[in-house]
């Protein structure tokens, strides 16, 4: 097979559609006639038969023979190049449709002996190149990220004398912190399905009752003059900050977001001139039992005490440079990972 050399194009890519699942790269021939729908999937590109016959302007039969004829010399193993993906025709319906990878695409176009082809194959080179060089370059910030929190760990239990359950706790984030970037990676390539984090209504957790919070905690676990008292009005502006909107929407639309930035700006933002962390973990937990996320799909907690006391203490040692990173990882972290990777098989 000759070698493929890359050319340069203009590739327009398009939204993935929910029949696909995947991204839809439109081509279109230099001179063009011929434009498709191409499925880039799995690191290839993928084409129908009616595609086929559309590149190479042939009719059907003459490429179902040709395909026949490939598989029949052994040139291509017919299960390591055919795909059946699910899509909706002209009449609305979803149908299984049978698709043939960019090797058959070639073998095809190399017999019919098309200058498209030809011109396919360049571009499919060129757009398989920046689609593999793009998820590089989202692993390698995924990676970053989690250099990131592991460095926070050492620093916090470098500069902490930690108990055995705090240190314990610091290392199952990092483990968990790995578990939410291939939970990231999942969402972005549609492996886990997106209603898990659709945007929700939240019931608001309201400033009487946070203080009514925090005053049992202060009868119940004792506390200087200073525990939970307030600094002007920043637990309100707390309160109010993760419901608030942009442009006619919720700037964090989800109860994992919410959640995640309650506690992060329970605890950096200093509402207490004491307390502060504490404080921010119980009403942290109160948000998430108030609507319905306390606990997952198997009755278990989302997140255990000591994972809660280690992201606590991340986020109070954590500089600002580093905020992004971490309320990722908290909302991820309480996504009901056990019915997450169900539906997601």
């Amino acid at each position: 097979m000759p070698k493929r050399n890359p050319a340069s194009s203009n590739v327009r890519l398009r939204q993935p559609s929910a029949a696909y699942g995947g991204e839809i790269v439109l081509y279109q021939a230099p001179d063009g006639s011929v434009k498709l729908d191409v499925r880039l999937e799995q690191e290839t590109i993928w084409l129908n038969l009616n595609q086929m016959a559309s590149l190479f302007q042939r009719d059907k039969s003459v490429i179902s023979r040709h395909l026949r004829n490939v598989f029949r010399e052994g040139e291509l193993e017919r299960e390591s190049v055919v795909a059946f993906f699910a899509t909706t025709a002209t009449d609305g319906k979803t149908y299984q449709v049978e698709y043939y990878n960019l090797d058959a695409i070639l073998s095809v176009g190399y017999r019919v002996n098309s200058k498209r082809g030809t011109q396919f194959r360049i571009w499919a080179t060129q757009v398989l190149r920046e689609h593999i060089l793009k998820g590089y370059t989202v692993n390698a910030r995924r990676l970053g990220e989690l250099r990131k929190t592991i460095r926070l760990v050492s620093m916090l239990a470098d500069q902490h004398t930690l108990s055995s359950d705090e240190a314990a706790g610091l290392l199952r984030v990092v483990r968990d912190y790995a578990f939410a970037l291939d939970l990231i990676d999942d969402y972005d390539h549609g492996r886990v399905p997106q209603a898990a984090v659709e945007a929700q209504a939240a019931e608001p957790l309201s400033l009487e009752e946070a203080r009514r919070m925090i005053a049992e905690m202060k009868k119940r676990y004792g506390g200087g003059a200073l525990f939970g008292q307030e600094q002007g009005e920043r637990l309100a502006a707390v309160l109010a900050s993760i419901h608030q909107s942009a442009g006619g929407q919720e700037a964090y639309p989800t109860i994992p977001e919410k959640a995640a930035h309650l506690l992060y700006f329970l605890v950096k933002d200093h509402p207490f001139a004491d307390g502060n962390k504490r404080i921010g973990a119980a009403l942290f937990l109160r948000f998430l039992e108030k609507n319905g996320w306390l606990y997952g799909s198997d009755g278990s907690p989302r997140l255990s005490q000591e994972a809660l006391v280690a992201l606590t203490l991340l986020l109070a040692e954590s500089p600002p440079g580093e905020k992004e990173a971490l309320v990722r990882l908290i909302a991820f972290l309480l996504i009901d990972r056990l019915k997450a990777v169900e539906e997601s098989r």
